[in-house]
């Protein structure tokens, strides 16, 4: 039996304001939203429903009459005594997934909606559709990084066009994203440093070790170092940069190689210049 609470899994206090619970949802049906997640359909299918029971006032002070009587079955009873029909009609779920749509190029939200995978066959003749609902109008138009290639032009016009393009783009997303409450997730930062080797390890490859210092805790890693390398090359390691904030990925650490030199030779090199 399902006895998932609706404070619980909007992830708000018992005594959130109706801002506080609009602001928690926007960040949640961005962080879930099935474009974004594909898997996690059946999550924001909860968390649509307990938005649309704790932002309405009078659903909200019967489920919690029926918290104080019935506790963890509290939302199995209002599921008893509620159709899905009773429980999102007047939402404003909608022009949430509206906004979102319009911001951040997710599908329009009669699109989400009427999936069958989503709410099932019968669930949208009703659902969220109200009048002037639009999906057009999309700030951003298609993958980040993406640009199709024209046959007039160079690439390197489109490259750097495209790069000014989703600039201001991004700009524009983190701009409307605060306007809207919404904590967007930021990428940690690139590392860089250096990794010294012998002359035979640069000509031949090899593994050596490392030692990585990330959030403070110092730990020891082999690295695969190729074959023929040369003096400046930069070896990536994915993941190991700083870390990033509110669900952004990791950034990645950057070594550049150094090649060890016999101590005449660094003499020889000296006298030289």
């Amino acid at each position: 039996m399902d006895r998932k609470d609706y404070y619980k899994v909007l992830e708000v206090s018992e005594g959130a304001t109706p801002d506080e619970i609009k602001k928690t949802y926007r960040n949640l049906a961005f962080r879930y939203h099935p474009d974004k997640n594909p898997d996690s359909q059946e999550q924001m299918k909860e968390i649509n429903e307990a938005y649309a029971v704790l932002s309405n006032p009078e659903k909200r002070r019967e489920y919690d009459a029926m918290r104080n009587s019935f506790g963890s079955f509290a939302r199995d009873r209002f599921r008893q005594a509620h159709t899905d029909e009773d429980i999102f009609r007047n939402s404003d779920i909608n022009q949430i997934f509206e906004e979102l749509s319009k911001v951040f190029g997710f599908s329009r939200p009669e699109d989400i909606f009427s999936r069958d995978a989503f709410y099932g066959r019968n669930y949208h003749e009703f659902k969220f559709k109200g009048p002037g609902v639009s999906g057009s109008g999309f700030f951003f138009f298609g993958p980040l990084g993406t640009a199709t290639r024209s046959s007039s032009g160079s690439a390197e016009k489109e490259s750097l066009t495209s790069k000014l393009m989703l600039k201001g783009l991004n700009r524009l997303q983190k701009m409307a994203a605060r306007r809207l409450g919404i904590v967007l997730p930021e990428r940690g930062r690139d590392l860089n440093a250096s990794l010294t080797i012998t002359p035979d390890e640069a000509k031949a490859g090899s593994k050596v070790k490392y030692t990585v210092y990330q959030a403070g805790n110092p730990r020891e890693i082999m690295i695969t170092v190729p074959p023929a390398i040369s003096e400046g090359q930069k070896i990536k390691l994915r993941g190991l940069g700083e870390e990033g904030k509110d669900g952004g990925k990791t950034g990645d650490l950057f070594l550049k190689v150094r090649v060890r030199r016999p101590f005449f030779e660094k003499v020889k090199a000296i006298l030289k210049g």
